[in-house]
Order: structure tokens, then C-alpha cells, then sequence
């Protein structure tokens, strides 16, 4: 039962290190989806049409922004392992500049004297240990160990399920004919999404969860707000013409 518990726990953890990636993710397939919607709603766009707007947006996007961010992360772990190599060559062929560098870097640290030889042997007798230290106090670069591949995922799924909310409502429409007050549904719906993604971000930024909250709701409908008005504008110059 111990185990078992364990395993769990094991499987979380390893969850929630994705979950930047999918909070980010839904906000910006909610964000963009609703704006599609909100521009189809302001251009009177019948229901078929913005279902077909809403998805096309909904794959497109959200397929773009998960090869985007997997690219990101593949880019910047080659960029962690090409600097590495750079450090260790130095480390074995300008062993006594490298130490030098170690020194200047814990004097500045605060270390001198005695302590300071100490810990410079110390960090010098071990290669690896030697390049990390390198790695993170001269170059200021940490390894992510995150899987490029689960955060393009992780990005995905989270844009196409938060994403796909603004578009429920005029799916149901569709089918069962709820004609009435169809886009103040989908606000209210989206609404909650952006409540609830935004108490997510507020977790995983450690900020208040009312202000991370205000915010997501406020970039939400501002981004409805002019799709809307776009899509009103434009519909005189394109549609009733």
C-alpha cells in the first residue's frame, strides 16, 4: 500500500513539472479561440461558420504553439550541451585558467583565505562538479531536464481541451437549436475557464491567485473585445456590401 502511495506521488510530481507548459497553453487557446468567436458573433456569422473558424483555429494554433514550444526547449537543451562541451574541453586543456576563474568566482562570493583554497580544490578535484559550477556562476545556465517532447504535448493537449470551451456552446447550438443569447453563454462558460486557469497560473508563479485571476479574465475579453469590433467593422466592408 506504502508503494503504491509512493508510485503515485512519483507520478504526480512528474505531472506538475508540465504544468507551466499546460496552464500557458490553455490560456492561450482560450484566449485565442474566444477572440475567434467573439469576431465571428461581431461579424454575424452564422453557427457553422464559427464552429469551422473556431476549430480550424482551435488545430492550427494550437498544433503550431506545441512544435513552437518543443523547438523552444530542444533549441535551448542543445544550447546547455554545446556550452558544456566548450567547458570541459577548457577544463582539460586550460586546467589552470579554469581554476583561476573558479577563484574569481567565490572571492566575489565572499570566500577568502584558506576557506577559499579549500573549496577551489574541492570543486577542482571533481570534472563534473568543476563544469557545473562553470556552467551555472560564469555562464549563468541551468540544464532543464524536462522532456522537449512532453512540453510540446503538455502544450497541445492543454490548447486544444481549455481552448475548445468557447466553442461548446455553438456546438450544442448547432445540433439542438438554442438560438438565444448563444455568445452570452460562451462568455460566461469561457469565463469560468479563465477563472480557473488563472487560479492555475497562480500557483505555478506563487502569486496571489485573485490578482493572476484579474489578469487572465482581463486578457481574455480585452482580446474578445477588439475581435469583436473587428469583426463588426470589417463585416460592413466585406459582407453587407
Amino acid at each position: 500500500m506504502e508503494e503504491k502511495y509512493h508510485q503515485d506521488a512519483e507520478r504526480f510530481g512528474k505531472l506538475q513539472e508540465y504544468l507551466r507548459e499546460f496552464v500557458y497553453g490553455g490560456i492561450d487557446g482560450a484566449v485565442t479561440t474566444f477572440a475567434v468567436v467573439a469576431g465571428g458573433f461581431g461579424a454575424n456569422l452564422d453557427t457553422g461558420v464559427i464552429i469551422i473558424l473556431g476549430f480550424a483555429n482551435l488545430l492550427a494554433d494550437g498544433f503550431s504553439m506545441s512544435v513552437g514550444a518543443f523547438l523552444s526547449s530542444k533549441s535551448e537543451r542543445e544550447n546547455f550541451k554545446k556550452h558544456e562541451k566548450i567547458e570541459y574541453w577548457e577544463v582539460e586543456n586550460l586546467p589552470h585558467l579554469e581554476r583561476e576563474e573558479i577563484r574569481d568566482i567565490y572571492k566575489a562570493k565572499g570566500f577568502k583565505g584558506e576557506l577559499l583554497e579549500k573549496v577551489v580544490d574541492q570543486i577542482c578535484s571533481d570534472k563534473d562538479l568543476w563544469v557545473a559550477e562553470m556552467m551555472k556562476d560564469e555562464l549563468e545556465m541551468m540544464q532543464d531536464n524536462k522532456s522537449p517532447l512532453k512540453i510540446g504535448l503538455a502544450t497541445l493537449v492543454s490548447f486544444i481541451l481549455v481552448g475548445f470551451i468557447p466553442l461548446l456552446v455553438y456546438l450544442i447550438d448547432f445540433f439542438s437549436q438554442i438560438e438565444k443569447h448563444i455568445f452570452l453563454f460562451t462568455s460566461i462558460l469561457t469565463g469560468f475557464a479563465f477563472i480557473l486557469i488563472g487560479w492555475m497560473k497562480s500557483w505555478v508563479n506563487q502569486t496571489s491567485p485573485i490578482k493572476s485571476i484579474l489578469e487572465t479574465l482581463a486578457l481574455g475579453f480585452l482580446a474578445a473585445l477588439v475581435a469583436y469590433y473587428v469583426g463588426d467593422i470589417l463585416e460592413e466592408f466585406f459582407i453587407k456590401k
